[in-house]
């Protein structure tokens, strides 16, 4: 089984509940939508740009697609001389890729931790038993320009007892009213669920929200939810990847 990888190195995890972690990080290629605040690459890539040891920022390229057996290669050869907290699925959207995910699963020991937009569920059910950390995000409706509230929420009930916790990015131009349904939602699943807001980091024409808003919309949140964070991304602080 072969997939079109973007990227294969080792860093922090600048996002979310287990941000500072040392992670190894897959990102592949492809998204099943377009957020006006992505900044990252997606496209499929003739090569996959490959760290060659862990921290090092000296890569090489192979070509595109590769193997299950190659990637979970250069996975162990990052965990066995460095501890990693885990392996992160990034991207693009990794569901994309299940079938790719499950079979990598049982080649490599270290724990999955999939970075999600939270839409693709069906895939999602076919990865509980191998996923062991999950980051959703719920996307706005002013950062894609429609809503996606029902798969929102059929991704949110498959994650009762899992260690996972919800994202989401804000920036100046963030409703009130729609970070308000998304609370709710959360609220009327998992009311336990860790609410982590990420303000943006400006990209595409969106601005970072004033710090009165953030915490105006954070205070909202906690109206609501036992806990709500603000983190923003710190791999773009240190210029990490």
């Amino acid at each position: 089984m072969e997939e079109n990888i973007l990227e294969i190195f080792s860093s922090i995890q600048g996002e979310g509940k287990y941000i500072g972690a040392r992670q190894a990080f897959i990102r592949f290629a492809d998204c099943n939508i377009r957020c006006r605040f992505c900044d990252t690459r997606f496209q499929p890539a003739d090569c996959c740009q490959i760290e060659t040891l862990p921290g090092t920022g000296v890569y090489e390229k192979l070509p595109n697609p590769l193997s299950v057996k190659e990637v979970a290669k250069r996975i162990r050869a990052f965990v066995k001389p460095v501890q990693h907290h885990s392996i992160s699925l990034t991207g693009g959207e990794p569901l994309l890729h299940a079938r790719f995910i499950r079979a990598l699963a049982s080649e490599v020991k270290a724990p999955l931790f999939l970075e999600t937009n939270g839409t693709l569920y069906e895939e999602m059910e076919r990865l509980l038993d191998v996923v062991t950390y999950v980051s959703m995000d719920i996307k706005l409706p002013s950062s894609t320009g429609k809503p996606l509230w029902e798969a929102h929420e059929r991704f949110l009930c498959l994650l009762r007892g899992h260690d996972a916790y919800v994202k989401i990015v804000v920036a100046e131009n963030t409703e009130e009213e729609e970070l308000q349904q998304a609370v709710q939602l959360i609220a009327n699943t998992i009311p336990q669920m860790l609410l982590v807001l990420q303000p943006v980091t400006p990209f595409g024409g969106l601005r970072a929200p004033s710090a009165g808003k953030l915490l105006r919309l954070q205070a909202q949140a906690a109206r609501t939810l036992p806990e709500v964070r603000v983190i923003p991304q710190a791999h773009r602080m240190m210029g990490l990847l």
